[in-house]
């Protein structure tokens, strides 16, 4: 009898535990598991990378075929189809289809007013170092949208207004993270040059290199990156008054190596502008080609359809990129984790680069890949978006589905 209780006990004990266990797992999925997520209409609703998870039950009482939840708006996620994890909002939408970038372009901004890059004192004619902006309560990151009513798009139109002012003080409007304030600034007469000055450097427009991810071929819409465009000196996200993409030619690599990130180097061609730049968003720069840009890429490109984020799985993949000239190649990679929660920010995914030939030549990742496309299971699933500094093979990458929400 003693024997048969230790065994009911034991038995009670493991299944106790199990339970635990279970329920333990329940809450790490649910942890994971977004609140709203986006499907199409006619297919499945699962998540790839839980293939133990599946869809139990749907908020509108139609039973669901076959795991599909079709033309409901909420479901329920269990684990094994026994333990509730998640009620996840579902939104029913045909995904896209887009044709797949790769193609490297330089990117030429002209800020929505000036950004405050530094702020210095001035030597005044007394002998007195003063600064100006800092005592009107400017800080470096501010962007300083006009001066006396006057709309500002140049570091030279606001020198000249500064450098006129005669000493009297100057009205700004100043925008930081969002807030718009306004702050009275009295310039300073220099000891040393005899101008006014205002104590503080700002910069005006900004250049680089980046990847088209993917684009619209009915509208001409575009996007690279996967990230937003900032400013080296302040970390501040680039307010875009007006800008250009245009032609680049990959010239020279910096390879990657451990703790040294690598670089993509290249010139800007001296012809026209392929299209314009209009928004600077946390998820990549956004733009729209030209006509005749947007017939000369359409032709020969490939398309897929957009994968939304619960489609994304840990396996191989592939990435577009251009590491010389103008012409992307695909390369092998392998997507090795997925943040299928993770919302307003470009790190959804881990990937590392299997193909040999890119790690020979560039060492993995480099500055310049970011906004190469991610293709897996012949969809978009996204772009390439950081390197890891301490392994240059890996990286992070955002979802096709959050830059897309952008695209207009």
């Amino acid at each position: 009898m003693l024997f048969k209780r230790k065994i009911i006990k034991t038995a009670a004990a493991l299944l106790s535990a199990a339970f635990i266990g279970l329920f333990g797992t329940a809450g790490y999925y649910s942890a994971q598991l977004p609140d709203v997520i986006t499907a199409d209409a006619d297919s499945e609703i699962k998540i790839a990378g839980f293939p133990e998870l599946s869809c139990v039950s749907c908020t509108d009482d139609v039973i669901p075929a076959a795991g599909s939840c079709a033309g409901t708006e909420q479901v329920t996620f269990s684990l094994f189809g026994v333990i509730p994890v998640k009620n996840v909002e579902v939104n029913k939408a045909e995904a896209p289809v887009f044709a797949a970038g790769g193609r490297p372009f330089g990117i030429k901004l002209l800020m929505e007013g000036v950004m405050v890059t530094g702020l210095g004192d001035v030597e005044d004619e007394k002998g007195t170092l003063i600064c100006p902006a800092g005592e009107a309560g400017i800080s470096k990151g501010d962007i300083i949208r006009s001066a006396d009513g006057n709309a500002l798009t140049s570091n030279d139109q606001l020198q000249e207004i500064i450098a006129s002012s005669e000493g009297k003080d100057i009205e700004l409007s100043v925008d930081r993270d969002g807030s718009i304030f306004s702050v009275s600034l009295q310039p300073v007469r220099s000891r040393r040059s005899g101008t006014w000055k205002g104590g503080m450097w700002v910069r005006d427009s900004i250049a680089g290199i980046g990847t088209m991810t993917f684009f619209d071929k009915n509208s001409g819409s575009f996007v690279g990156l996967g990230h937003p465009i900032c400013d080296s000196d302040t970390g501040g996200i680039v307010p875009v008054h007006s800008g250009e993409a245009v032609p680049v030619d990959i010239t020279e690599v910096r390879r990657g190596a451990r703790g040294i990130p690598g670089e993509l180097r290249g010139k800007f061609l001296a012809e026209s502008s392929f299209g314009v730049l209009d928004r600077n968003r946390t998820s990549g720069i956004y733009g729209r080609l030209s006509e005749n840009a947007l017939a000369e890429f359409s032709e020969g490109s490939e398309e897929f359809k957009m994968a939304y984020r619960q489609e994304v799985t840990v396996g191989p993949a592939e990435i577009y990129t251009t590491i010389a000239g103008e012409t992307p190649e695909k390369y092998s990679a392998e997507i090795v984790s997925v943040d299928y929660g993770s919302v307003g920010t470009s790190k959804n995914m881990v990937i590392r680069i299997t193909d040999e030939r890119l790690i020979k030549a560039v060492g993995g990742i480099v500055q310049g890949m970011s906004g190469s496309p991610i293709i897996q299971n012949g969809k978009l699933v996204g772009a390439l978006t950081h390197v890891f500094v301490a392994d240059p093979a890996q990286g992070y990458g955002i979802f096709a589905e959050t830059m897309a929400q952008d695209l207009g």
